[in-house]
């Protein structure tokens, strides 16, 4: 399996910045995808931005423009720089990687970070 390890989340007003980030362990495994998601209280859990092994992106679109995904591969680490954060960001922010070991397909969530922008 792969552990994830996410740090960076807390609170900040609205119109800062704050920068998450997942670093993932696991031997054996080759990590394709690395996302991050999102969960408000009371909605349901959605997608933010994702990145592939080889770089490409997708965001959300509440999120374009503001937030920028990016992942260090040496580090199997993902990054969230979350720019001009509005209160309606406020969330748990997980991070999710879809990994292959021996073949078959896996995916690993993390435990979640708190995200509140204040107004």
């Amino acid at each position: 399996q792969v552990q994830l390890v996410e740090s960076g989340g807390g609170l900040v007003q609205a119109g800062g910045s704050l920068r998450l980030s997942c670093a993932a362990s696991g031997s054996g495994a080759s990590i394709n995808v690395m996302a991050w998601y999102r969960q408000a209280p009371g909605k349901p859990r959605e997608l933010v931005a994702s990145i592939t092994s080889g770089g490409s992106t997708n965001y959300a679109d509440s999120v374009k423009g503001r937030f920028t995904i990016s992942r260090d591969n040496a580090k199997n680490t993902v990054y969230l720089q979350m720019n001009s954060l509005k209160p309606e960001d406020t969330a748990v922010y997980f991070c999710y990687v879809h990994f292959v070991k021996g073949g078959i397909s896996f995916g690993s969530w993390g435990q979640g970070t708190q995200v509140t922008v204040s107004s």
